[in-house]
Formats: structure tokens, sequence, C-alpha cells
């Protein structure tokens, strides 16, 4: 549907990125975070799979720029004023190489210091100069647009490789309502060890030390507390 009324403006191109893991000096683990594109397979390899991302120079602005929209021309040119630096520059070769010339990109507001995001839309047929003329009639509904489809996707569940099963998300949910492993191993009918395991499974799952740090980080995942419908 996003994608669909983004095409109507003439984007027929969208990378979408979030995360709630950010940590001091990068985006944390790509595995925690959310990445809707219909860019080229190829192009998404080398971007992301080669890291050519963390010298994106608009996903470095959107770090630093939360809640707001800048055009491509700035990269642009910063590219042909010499300003940015031989991995900077690689990144743009890649994105001409792909047709990815043209377009905006917005910055969602953080809910957290740990929390980043942003949508970068493209057109393979308009040429900047177009594109920000359209964003100076139009640019307020597309990030209205952009930043509603943004907290839209923060509610759905978890779909990605850090999934918990029934008894992982059980056990963590009765954990943070309180109860002690020995009250679970009750209610369960089952023995402590097998409670154990499968907060420690969780643990493993979520890539954490603490139960503690399991339940914050499958919370933000929304993988707990969760209405069973959504499951």
């Amino acid at each position: 549907m996003v994608l669909k009324q983004l095409a109507q403006y003439g984007f027929d191109r969208v990378f979408y990125a979030a995360t709630q893991f950010r940590t001091k000096n990068d985006f944390g683990d790509l595995s925690d975070a959310v990445i809707l594109t219909n860019y080229p397979p190829d192009y998404i390899k080398t971007f992301l799979g080669d890291e050519y991302y963390k010298n994106a120079p608009t996903i470095e602005w959107v770090s630093h720029n939360p809640g707001s929209a800048i055009s491509w021309s700035h990269s642009r040119k910063a590219l042909m004023d010499g300003a940015l630096t031989p991995a900077q520059t690689k990144v743009m070769e890649l994105n001409a190489r792909y047709n990815i010339k043209a377009g905006f990109t917005v910055s969602f507001p953080r809910l957290s210091q740990r929390s980043n995001g942003g949508i970068g839309v493209c057109s393979s047929h308009m040429s900047q100069e177009q594109i920000d003329a359209l964003w100076q009639d139009k640019g307020l509904e597309i990030e209205v647009l952009c930043n509603l489809a943004h907290l839209k996707l923060n509610d759905l569940p978890y779909i990605g490789n850090r999934v918990l099963t029934t008894r992982q998300r059980d056990a963590l949910e009765m954990v943070a309502d309180g109860k002690t492993i020995q009250d679970i191993a009750q209610l369960w009918e089952r023995n402590v060890a097998t409670v154990e395991k499968h907060l420690r499974l969780a643990r493993e799952a979520l890539d954490v030390d603490t139960t503690a740090q399991a339940i914050l980080k499958a919370s933000l995942l929304n993988q707990v507390f969760i209405s069973s419908s959504l499951r």
C-alpha cells in the first residue's frame, strides 16, 4: 500500500531501515534492524553485505538529524565539491551504477537514544530538480505518509532471525510479571531445569547475557506481550 502511494508521487524505489539497538558508533547488528526495500538484490548484497551503508552520506545524515528530511542534491553537491571521503565516494559511485541518484531521505523522530531510522524514496525517471520541486508542493504529505508507515511497522511482530518459540516467549513474560523460576515450573508442571533451559535458549536467540536484557530486547522486538492473533 505504501509503495503504491509513493509510486503515485513518482517514487518507484524505496529503502526503509529502522533499529531500536543503535550503539554509540553505528547502527548495531543488522539482524536486529528492520530493513525493507525494493532495490535490486545485487545492489543490496553490496550495500549491506559489504557494509557500504556505513559510509553512505544519507545514512550518516539520518543518524544525526532525527525528525527531518533532506534532498539528495545535498550529497550530489558534496561529491561535486570534493567534500566526500573516498569511502563515501564509492557509495555514490555504487548508487550511480544502479541509477539511484535522485530522491529524498526522511529521518524518523527518535523514540529513545538507541532508536534510529529513516526511509529513502528514489525515482528512476525523475531528475533531482523535478523531485525538489515536487517536495516543495507535496513534501509534507510524503513525510506524513512515511512516518505513519514507520509507526505501523514498529507495531508489527518481529519476523527476523531472532524469533522466539512459544515456550521461550511465555517464560520471559512470566518472569517479567514477577514470577520466579519455581513458580513457572509449578504452573507448567515441569521441573526447574526445563524452565531454565527455555530462558537460556531465549537469551541465546536474542544474543544477550541476562534474562532482564532478554525481556527488554524481546519487548522492543514486539515478541512478548502481544495479542495472540498476531503470533
